[in-house]
């Protein structure tokens, strides 16, 4: 599902509301999750997951074609943890 599809079910689910205010709302729960996550703070959805950041320190890599060492920078990627709930559902347990 993207962004657009997920504006969309909900306008469906919700006709009393408007599409513009759902988008809006979309929006902005998706830059608050970005924002904490670049603080470096945790974000849990009870029941849904947690998104944290992982750090990927600085390393040496290899080139493939010519074997020789290349310096990876450190990087930060963010991680998605599902909670049991979710995870229970995906396995066809209670939810």
């Amino acid at each position: 599902m993207i962004k657009s599809e997920l504006v969309q079910k909900l306008a469906n689910e919700n006709q009393y509301l408007f599409h513009r205010d759902i988008e809006r709302l979309v929006s902005i729960v998706f830059d608050e999750i970005s924002s904490a996550l670049i603080k470096g703070e945790r974000v849990e959805l009870r029941g849904f997951g947690a998104f944290s950041v992982k750090r990927r320190p600085s390393r040496v890599g290899r080139n493939p074609r010519t074997g020789e060492p290349v310096p990876i920078d450190e990087k930060f990627t963010p991680f998605f943890k599902p909670g049991k709930e979710l995870r229970d559902r995906l396995n066809g347990g209670k939810g």
